[in-house]
């Protein structure tokens, strides 16, 4: 029997079950119909972040930045194209920090962008400051265990 992964629906929060076979295949969610493993970073807000972060057996990146921080801006388009590098193994997500203060406060964020790297509901890993998108692929797949 194909094994089961827990994966989040970053626009609807509803928990799916998906084959792990079918993680590069782009799976959508049962719920909402939104793809499980998109190719673009997802903009999340505090709650689905939390569900994301607790639940899924598929690693997560998270991006932590606010609209007025120019790093975050000139990272943004870097974090984009390190999605697309690693769609079908990696998630990458966006999180607000001015619109979701929680957030900074829970991960005790110091300093933007950040990035956080969630797996099977435990951080891995973290890094500060803005960076190109092979750094972002690259730190993701060292932080996961697996080889670019």
């Amino acid at each position: 029997m194909a094994e089961k992964l827990k994966l989040t629906c970053l626009d609807c929060a509803q928990v799916n079950a998906v084959p792990a076979e079918k993680l590069a295949s782009g799976p959508k969610c049962g719920v909402c119909g939104a793809a499980l493993m998109p190719a673009k970073p997802s903009v999340v807000d505090f709650d689905t972040l939390q569900k994301a972060a607790r639940n899924d057996d598929v690693p997560l990146l998270v991006d932590f930045w606010a609209p007025w921080c120019g790093p975050c801006r000139s990272m943004a388009p870097e974090f984009e194209k390190a999605a697309a590098m690693l769609k079908g193994e990696i998630r990458l997500a966006k999180i607000d920090t001015q619109q979701f203060p929680d957030a900074s406060a829970k991960w005790n964020i110091r300093g933007i962008p950040a990035l956080i790297a969630f797996r099977k509901g435990r951080e891995v890993t973290r890094a500060a400051g803005a960076r190109p998108a092979q750094a972002i692929a690259d730190f993701a797949r060292q932080a996961m265990g697996r080889q670019g």
